[in-house]
């Protein structure tokens, strides 16, 4: 707590005769202005837990960097508080499904609860989380440093529904290229490709079939990271989208959605056989072996690759890009909090929230691995040269990307294992490019009128301006 008062010669005086009367009223004054004082009475963390001392909150996390660091600085929480954290880790692809479990048998097992970028309007939508406002507007709980404004607005605006925040930015990815100097250097490539034409054309130079190494590799595993990877990134930088959400449009096979997928396809040749089959940890060990010169992941692979084989060989740079533009793969987590847990489970809860994503807090956690969406940390000189991911991050979520990457659909999953699945058998060459782009077309379509599915999209991409 900041122990600082107004100094006792502010507070305290004499007076004589006449005088005394008038002295007395403005002492009086100066001790209230002493007692009320923002220095006096500051607010700390210690204090404004002090009503939760000894209670337990529940937290879900993930099997990722970002949470073995919040977990590892968790105990300074819990020394200052006498709050304890129960962390849950999940795999991701399990984790909505744990939450969602959790709601509907109102369980109340998870108080404070993880979200992906692409969930929170199921979450709000549904009632399960209680707006960020509620916490924000009380002085008991609120930190007045917390500083909204220090947050990328990209990431504030991912989780706003309806005009409200729900959830504070944790574990925030952007999409990165990361690739190998040395092998650069032997092929006569002085810098990282700036478009996805350059980075076709760097490839085929990079390209040994005879020795198994190649140019690049994009993972493209069934599934979400089908979906969110393999087709999203060849979709925004043309010009393609997923859909047309106030026109109730699927335009997943219109001519520039059909231009980037038949791009995706011609760099099949300076990629490793099988890449249909790789998710992200293929990927990474294939760059990290040497195997591949290039790889577009996401930042928070920084840490696993900056400490492996590869490290002193090791470039980052921004993501290309297209012929439409800068539009670098987005994706990344928040902390909300279930409304079906009791009132003081939520304060407490959300005092580990605001604890965990403050600024204070920021540069310990870049420091155990994880990537926070701070600016005052991610932008700082010393950790950017510390930490090289740090920069093109930044640049991505300033100028380079949307938080509409993935449409915010409460009948998100469905939708997803319709693109995966007609986008896999595209990049497996199982049907030709534009007929199964209309074939995606037309399932997504039925899914989306038959399910009602239109009636509940959220467009973060609208929040942004809220945030500046």
């Amino acid at each position: 707590m900041n122990t600082e008062m107004t100094s006792p010669s502010a507070c305290a005086g004499g007076g004589k005769g006449k005088h005394r009367s008038r002295f007395i009223g403005v002492a009086l004054s100066a001790l209230a202005a002493c007692l009320f004082s923002g220095n006096a009475f500051a607010w700390s963390l210690k204090e404004a837990a002090a009503p939760y001392k000894g209670m337990t909150i529940n937290v879900v996390g993930l099997d990722r960097p970002s949470y073995k660091a919040a977990q590892k600085l968790t105990p300074e929480f819990e020394k200052e508080t006498g709050i304890h954290v129960q962390w849950t880790n999940f795999p991701y692809e399990s984790t909505l499904k744990e939450e969602t479990l959790n709601f509907v048998a109102n369980s109340e097992q998870f108080d404070v609860i993880l979200t992906d970028v692409v969930w929170p309007v199921n979450f709000a939508g549904a009632g399960w989380a209680v707006p960020m406002k509620q916490f924000m507007d009380d002085p008991k709980l609120a930190d007045p440093n917390l500083d909204l404004k220090d947050f990328f607005p990209v990431w504030l605006a991912s989780f706003t529904v309806d005009g409200k925040l729900y959830g504070l930015p944790f574990d925030s990815y952007a999409g990165l290229l990361y690739y190998n100097k040395a092998m650069f250097k032997a092929a006569g490539i002085e810098n990282p490709p700036a478009t996805w034409d350059e980075l076709k054309a760097d490839a085929a130079k990079l390209t040994n079939k005879d020795k198994k190494v190649y140019g690049y590799a994009l993972q493209s595993a069934r599934g979400e990271t089908q979906t969110a990877d393999g087709f999203a990134r060849f979709l925004w930088p043309w010009g393609g989208r997923f859909l047309d959400i106030p026109n109730k449009k699927i335009l997943v096979n219109d001519p520039k959605s059909v231009a980037g997928m038949e791009f995706r396809q011609g760099l099949l040749d300076v990629m490793p056989s099988g890449i249909v089959s790789d998710d992200h940890s293929q990927v990474v060990e294939m760059l990290s072996q040497k195997q591949v010169a290039m790889i577009t992941e996401w930042s928070a692979f920084y840490p696993t690759l900056s400490t492996g084989p590869v490290a002193s060989d090791l470039g980052i740079a921004p993501e290309p890009k297209g012929p439409d533009g800068a539009y670098a793969a987005f994706g990344g987590f928040a902390y909300m909090i279930s409304s079906q847990v009791a009132k003081e489970k939520q304060d407490a809860g959300y005092l580990f929230v605001q604890w965990l994503t403050s600024k204070e807090m920021a540069m310990p956690l870049i420091e155990n691995g994880a990537v926070v969406a701070r600016q005052s940390a991610d932008k700082d000189p010393a950790a950017q040269a510390k930490f090289p991911n740090l920069k093109p991050m930044v640049e991505t979520w300033e100028t380079a990307t949307v938080p509409d990457w993935r449409p915010q659909l409460q009948c998100y999953p469905r939708f997803s294992d319709i693109v995966s699945d007609w986008g896999s058998r595209i990049e497996l060459g199982q049907t030709p490019v534009k007929q199964g782009l209309d074939s995606m077309a037309k399932d997504l379509t039925s899914y989306m009128n038959s399910s009602g599915c239109w009636n509940h999209a959220n467009t973060p991409q609208k929040y942004i301006s809220m945030y500046k």
